[in-house]
């Protein structure tokens, strides 16, 4: 669905859009002190080596408190699993840690344990992930489980049937969200066929993987030439690197080539809107989505801010507009989704099915306000200082310095991306924000999923003239 609006109409609602954030604007008490200087948060200074086999080590001591925490992720996630097996990611990350050659699954929760710490581990679109967070004084004995798990994982057939039994049952329970079934549709929407489409195993492909199977997909994924170990603590380089190269040094990479990355998918997303029919719903789940910058790109800041302005913090233009103004509803909000070739810019919100059709109708109208009108100051020194304050809160725990050097790896920028992000924000203009908004923003540019009761989203949305498309299942 594309809409083009004459440049008078443009004009028209710049105006007016000016206009009504005015009346909707409240001056601010006079006592209030004036905003301090905006100090983005240094991120601190990862330490890059490599072993022989290949494996890339990125070390961040940061002495003081007595942890450590430790993430291996390896290339090729959701996005890379084999066609016939969509979500295969899932259940191999759900069963690498239920036994190896040595150790039961029970001996590996015991001795993360003993050491401080709890294994996770999860599939994104572009890699596999496995953290943990334990205290300085056991970080060998942590290694030494990790190494084996990466090595050595046997998955054995009980682990794997009970696994599986609990993944069906996981879905079953998401395919009962809306936020969930918004979520895939959006996505199979967007990408198509192109990987990153899939974002979770379906019942038919859980029920046909086998043990033998993950153990053969373990052997092509877990590989050292294809693989990072980040460490974020209390530790010496020198003597960490010792322990890696002795316990991580014998690790061997296949003579097959790597699994093949996600290609870049097509250049524009459909502007559609797709119902996903959910019978006997209160409410309507909207997401909207269109592709944005990469994460790294130059004009990637600048639609952080946008994003922030719009949706992505409370004060922001959509959660005054459809939450505090109107009680539309709860939560609405706008986040930027980052994939190592794509970049996505998501709406979502839940609203009752009588405000559907209004909902979107605001909606739509703030989206195009952020791509008529440019940002005040307020506006401005708002987002930048959120976005910079919420970096710095999340680089004070050493386990999400640890997850974002993995999710920036996973993507293909180096370690030093987390500081220059900190960096750029608060250099951005309003007239970057304005070229963002306009690039990205306008309502013409969106697919919008609706999740909820069919009857009354087409009822609520015929006075829009949308045409509604049922989604792919």
């Amino acid at each position: 669905m594309k809409r083009r609006i004459p440049m008078v109409m443009v004009l028209a609602l710049s105006l007016a859009a000016v206009s009504r954030a005015a009346e909707k604007t409240k001056p601010r008490p006079k006592d209030l002190p004036p905003y301090g200087p905006l100090v983005p948060f240094h991120a601190p200074k990862a330490e890059i080596k490599k072993l022989a086999n290949g494996l890339t080590l990125w070390l961040v001591p940061r002495p003081g408190f007595p942890k450590v925490a430790l993430a291996i992720a390896v290339r090729g996630g959701l996005a890379s699993d084999p066609v016939t097996r969509p979500g295969l990611s899932t259940l191999l990350m759900d069963t690498i840690d239920q036994g190896t050659r040595a150790r039961t699954a029970k001996q590996i929760a015991e001795e993360l344990q003993a050491a401080g710490g709890d294994l996770t581990g999860s599939p994104s679109a572009d890699d596999l992930l496995l953290a943990t967070d334990v205290l300085a004084s056991k970080t060998d004995a942590a290694l030494t489980v990790l190494a084996d798990i990466v090595q050595n994982a046997s998955f054995p057939a009980s682990e794997v049937a009970l696994a599986k039994r609990n993944a069906a049952d996981s879905l079953r329970a998401n395919e009962a969200s809306p936020s969930f079934l918004a979520r895939r549709a959006l996505a199979k929407a967007i990408f198509g066929t192109n990987p990153y489409g899939v974002i979770s195993p379906t019942q038919a492909s859980i029920a046909a993987t086998t043990p033998d199977e993950l153990r053969r997909e373990f052997s092509r994924r877990l590989r050292p030439d294809q693989a990072l170990l980040v460490a974020v603590g209390d530790f010496d380089a020198d003597t960490f690197t010792a322990s890696v190269e002795k316990l991580f040094g014998t690790w061997k990479a296949p003579a097959s080539a790597p699994v093949a990355l996600p290609a870049k998918p097509a250049a524009e997303n459909p502007h559609r809107l797709y119902l996903v029919n959910r019978p006997g719903s209160v409410q309507t789940t909207f997401m909207l989505g269109t592709f944005s910058p990469l994460r790294g790109s130059p004009d990637f800041a600048a639609a952080q801010v946008a994003t922030a302005i719009y949706g992505g913090m409370f004060g922001s233009r959509l959660i005054l507009n459809i939450r505090e103004d109107k009680g539309y509803t709860y939560s609405p909000g706008a986040f930027l989704q980052y994939y190592r070739e794509a970049g996505l810019f998501e709406t979502r919100a839940d609203v009752r099915n009588p405000v559907t059709g209004a909902s979107l109708n605001e909606i739509d109208y703030e989206l195009n306000r952020m791509a008529t009108t440019s940002p005040s100051e307020d506006e401005m020194a708002h987002a930048e200082r959120y976005l910079v304050g919420v970096q710095g809160f999340e680089f004070q725990s050493q386990e999400s310095v640890a997850r974002q050097l993995a999710a920036v790896w996973a993507v293909g920028l180096p370690p030093e991306e987390l500081g220059l992000e900190g960096e750029r924000i608060p250099k951005v203009t309003a007239e970057e924000v304005s070229q963002a908004g306009r690039k990205f923003f306008s309502a013409s540019r969106q697919t919008i999923v609706a999740v909820g009761e069919e009857k009354f989203i087409r009822e609520q949305l015929a006075p829009l003239g949308i045409a509604i498309h049922t989604a792919s299942h």
